[in-house]
């Protein structure tokens, strides 16, 4: 293994950030012994959550027990606080930049800005950011190779449960003619207590309370979270070229309680299933919601949990199941990611 210590950058420590570098505090002896991994935090830039910039790297178990007393890393006992995200994207001190701000698909901004001007200076980028690889992936991919650093982007589909790295390394060489699955969590668990006897409000008022939903659900209950996964699946593992505009989308939010049991009654269940579907030259992606049977194996993931089913043509079909969402777990697909990374490189 090579003796380098990787200097890492972040950009946003909100709750993926914070899984990260919860991790990092918990596990660095057990990278370093099981990877031979080394490594510096060097800087955070959030803009709630404070700032702070030390060459000589800042401690996790520090910032953990600051963010967890106090909600902020503000005062952060040493290192610069008046750096903002273009200083991370930009440092000489930085090799990876983690780039984990909250998505917004219809600009990728600020991620897209933050992950091209990191890729421009020469660093290695892992994001969750979903917006920047719906929007831009080609260009991005691109410029990653033109530099010769790395972009990757695990926890963009199903946080930590591993399906964009299944798909291109653990099944490299395999030809993939469809993809579908049920790509969020929300959702999943509205469908699940209705199916409970809950209606589609009360349904949704208990996801709210519980964190899965948002205060405004119309991103995941509109199907607009899943079009956007799909469009990455399409482009990144199916070699399509589609937009959000493309994708056939239709939310549950008409979907009523006599369905869920209406569904059950002849041996289905009703789920919001996002397909992408590879046919001659041409990459077609969808999400709606739709009866599966239960002999599926998609029927039977329930509550906040997401799956993928890949057809294969050497293995058939090959289904992953896991955790979508999650501080820690998303947390953990950088991890993997930054992982890759090193071994890419401390085999040279």
């Amino acid at each position: 293994m090579c003796a380098h210590t990787w200097r890492i950058g972040l950009i946003g420590f909100g709750n993926v950030g914070q899984g990260f570098v919860r991790i990092l505090a918990r596990k660095a002896e057990t990278l370093r012994e099981r990877y031979g991994f080394e490594f510096k935090l060097i800087g955070i830039a959030d803009p709630i959550k404070g700032s702070v910039y030390d060459p000589e790297g800042l401690d996790p178990k520090t910032l953990i027990k600051l963010i967890d007393e106090k909600g902020h890393i503000k005062d952060y006992p040493a290192g610069r606080k008046d750096i903002d995200s273009l200083t991370i994207c930009r440092s000489e001190d930085i090799d990876i930049v983690v780039e984990v701000t909250p998505t917004n698909i219809k600009t990728g901004e600020p991620g897209l800005t933050h992950i091209r001007e990191a890729l421009k200076h020469g660093k290695h980028v892992v994001t969750s950011n979903k917006g920047p690889i719906a929007l831009a992936y080609p260009e991005l991919k691109e410029l990653a190779a033109s530099k010769g650093v790395m972009l990757r982007f695990e926890g963009v589909v199903m946080s930590g449960t591993p399906s964009i790295n299944l798909a291109l390394e653990a099944m490299a060489g395999v030809d993939i003619s469809k993809v579908e699955g049920i790509v969020n969590g929300t959702t999943n668990f509205i469908l699940t207590k209705m199916e409970e006897g809950m209606t589609y409000e009360e349904a949704l008022k208990e996801a709210q309370r519980l964190g899965y939903a948002e205060a405004d659900p119309t991103a995941d209950v509109e199907g607009w979270d899943a079009a956007v996964k799909a469009v990455i699946i399409a482009n990144v593992i199916m070699g399509g070229n589609i937009t959000i505009n493309d994708v056939e989308r239709e939310g549950i939010t008409k979907i009523t309680k006599e369905d869920v049991k209406d569904a059950l009654s002849k041996g289905q269940r009703i789920k919001l299933i996002a397909r992408v579907v590879k046919e001659g030259g041409s990459v077609k992606a969808s999400v709606k919601p739709e009866r599966v049977s239960l002999t599926h194996p998609l029927a039977n993931v329930m509550g906040a949990i997401n799956a993928l089913t890949f057809y294969t043509d050497h293995l058939g079909p090959v289904t992953i199941v896991g955790p979508g969402a999650g501080r820690v777990e998303t947390g953990q697909a950088i991890l993997t990611d930054v992982l890759a990374i090193h071994r890419h490189y401390a085999g040279r």
